[in-house]
């Protein structure tokens, strides 16, 4: 039996800046930002980060880090490294989730070149925009018979492939976080994107939704421009 490749542990975490952070002298602030890009440049030896910018998109973050990793030691030594910066002073943290990657339970009938789901290691495609939500079902999803809820996916599933410049992301926090998963949807078209989302709450499985909201909409950014864009 072949070994299952290492789970990765997946952390999802939004900064806002605080009031006091455009008070500061020109100078500070770019010394600041200086100071946490170049520690998000330095963990990439071990781990990846990803970085958008959320400014004036939604009010309560402006930043979100995809970081991917396989430990939680990691994720935590990274967010200590950023709060000693002269910016991580000046951040807070309002939303910060935690997950990790696992094959999919629905994904054994259904198979396609590229498949998400049959693997644990994420593939993130790179697209201009990010969209992350945390995810739950209703206690009523599990109690359905296995064959009901493999029905009911892979008519998700088929509706997911009409919409095939749409990536999924999809990490597992059962356990570890308050949600049941936690989704990344990369796509270069929002449109495209809501049009997914739209079809998809048509469906029987979307009866079963418990939760999937606050919904954060980013764009792919270096992490200098996502600091920049604080002001």
């Amino acid at each position: 039996m072949a070994t299952e490749p290492r789970r990765q542990v997946v952390r999802y975490a939004f900064y806002r800046a605080a009031p006091s952070w455009q008070g500061l002298p020109d100078p500070e602030r770019e010394a600041g930002k200086r100071e946490f890009a170049s520690v998000v440049e330095e963990v990439s030896s071990h781990l990846e980060v990803r970085s958008y910018s959320l400014v004036g998109l939604r009010a309560d973050a402006d930043l979100l880090l995809w970081c991917i990793g396989h430990s939680v030691e990691e994720h935590q030594e990274l967010e200590a490294l950023l709060r000693r910066t002269g910016l991580g002073r000046h951040l807070e943290l309002p939303y910060a989730y935690l997950a990790m990657t696992r094959r999919s339970q629905y994904v054994d009938a259904h198979r396609h070149r590229g498949q998400e789901g049959t693997r644990p290691q994420l593939q993130p495609g790179g697209q201009r925009y990010v969209i992350v939500y945390p995810f739950a079902k209703t206690r009523a999803w599990y109690r359905l018979p296995p064959e009901e809820r493999q029905r009911m996916m892979d008519v998700h599933f088929a509706i997911g492939h009409r919409y095939p410049g749409v990536h999924i992301n999809t990490t597992y926090s059962f356990g570890l976080d308050d949600q049941e998963f936690v989704l990344a949807f990369e796509t270069d078209s929002l449109a495209e994107f809501q049009d997914l989302v739209m079809e998809l709450r048509e469906t029987e499985a979307s009866a079963y939704t418990l939760r999937d909201t606050p919904i954060f909409a980013g764009i792919a950014r270096p992490v200098r421009e996502c600091l920049d864009a604080l002001g």
